[in-house]
C-alpha cells in the first residue's frame, strides 16, 4: 500500500490531499493555497508535500492539456508548458491530467458514473469543462484536447473568438451571471434562488442557457450514446432548477431511442477533481483506463 500526494491545481487556487492506494476516494485534505506563480514555486511546493507526507505517488490536475506526464498547454498557468513531470521527480510515480477528465475518473471509479463504460462529464464553472468515457477509458484525443466542449456550437451565425467558446458564452456560470443581471439581479446565484421561489422572471431567464446547453448536449450525446450525463462545477448545484429545462432541450434535438439519458449531479461535488487526482497517482501513467 503506497500514500498518494494528490493536487487539484486551478488558475487561481491549488488544493492538496493524500490518500492510500488501497481507496483513493478517501482523501484527507492537507492544505489549500493561491496558485504558484512560477515554476520553481511550484516545483518546491510539491517536493514539500511530498516530504512531509512520504508520498511515492504524485496525481496533478492541471487546467488544460497534458500528454503522458507532460504539461502541453496550460493557459492560465503558462510557466507549466513544456513540464515533465517524469523528468523534475524522477523518483515519484506520475499520474497528470485535465482536471476535468479526473472529475470523470474520480466519479467512473466510484461515483455518479460508477459501472458506466460510456459516459458524459461538463463541468460549468466560469467556463466549461468536459471529459468523455468510451469503452472504459477517457478519451484523450490526438493531442491530448479532446472534450474542449465549452467550444461546441450551436449558432451558424456566430462569428467565434479565440478565448471563449459559444457554449462557454451561452452557458457557462458567465451566462447565468449576465441573465441575472438582466433581471436586476447581482449574479447567477441570486437568479436560481429566486427561481426556486417561484420567481417567473427568474425561471424564464434560464431558459436560454438552458436551451443552449441541452441543444449542445444532443450532438454529444448523438455521437457517443453516453449512459449518464454528470453535471459538475457550480452549476450542479442549479440541477433541480436547470435540469427539467436541459433535458427538454436535449430530447427535443434527439430521435426516440437516444431521448432520456439521464442527468446526474457529479457524486464528489467540488472534491471530484482532487479524488480523481488520488485516482491517477494510484494508477500511473494509464489512469485513463476503467480496467485496472
Amino acid at each position: 500500500m503506497s500514500r498518494i500526494l494528490a493536487i487539484d491545481l486551478g488558475g487561481t487556487h491549488y488544493r492538496a490531499a493524500t490518500a492510500f492506494t488501497s481507496d483513493p476516494s478517501l482523501v484527507a485534505t492537507l492544505e489549500t493555497g493561491p496558485a504558484p506563480r512560477d515554476r520553481a514555486t511550484f516545483l518546491a511546493l510539491v517536493e514539500r508535500l511530498l516530504a512531509e507526507t512520504q508520498a511515492d505517488r504524485l496525481g496533478l490536475g492541471v487546467p488544460g492539456l497534458a500528454r503522458g506526464t507532460l504539461c502541453r498547454w496550460v493557459p492560465n498557468l503558462p510557466w507549466l508548458d513544456g513540464l515533465d513531470l517524469s523528468v523534475a521527480l524522477p523518483a515519484v510515480t506520475v499520474g497528470l491530467g485535465n482536471d476535468a477528465q479526473f472529475a470523470l475518473l474520480a466519479e467512473a471509479k466510484a461515483g455518479a458514473a460508477l459501472g458506466a463504460g460510456d459516459a458524459l462529464l461538463v463541468a460549468i464553472g466560469t467556463g466549461i469543462g468536459s471529459a468523455v468515457l468510451a469503452g472504459g477509458r477517457i478519451i484523450a484525443g490526438a493531442g491530448g484536447g479532446a472534450c474542449s466542449f465549452g467550444w461546441a456550437a450551436a449558432d451558424l451565425e456566430d462569428p467565434g473568438e479565440d478565448v471563449s467558446g459559444w457554449l462557454e458564452r451561452h452557458a457557462s456560470g458567465r451566462a447565468l451571471d449576465a441573465a441575472a443581471r438582466s433581471i436586476g439581479l447581482q449574479a447567477g446565484e441570486e437568479l436560481i434562488a429566486a427561481a426556486r421561489g417561484g420567481d417567473a422572471r427568474a425561471l424564464a431567464a434560464l431558459d436560454a442557457p438552458a436551451a443552449a446547453l441541452g441543444t449542445a448536449l444532443a450532438g454529444a450525446v448523438g455521437l457517443l450514446d453516453p449512459a449518464v450525463v454528470i453535471l459538475a462545477g457550480g452549476v450542479a448545484r442549479a440541477l433541480d432548477m436547470l435540469g427539467p429545462k436541459i433535458s427538454a432541450a436535449l430530447d427535443r434535438q434527439l430521435p426516440p431511442h437516444l431521448r432520456g439519458v439521464p442527468l446526474r449531479a457529479a457524486h464528489f461535488g467540488s472534491s471530484a477533481g482532487l479524488v480523481g487526482a488520488a485516482f491517477a497517482g494510484a494508477a500511473g501513467s494509464d489512469w485513463r483506463s476503467m480496467n485496472d
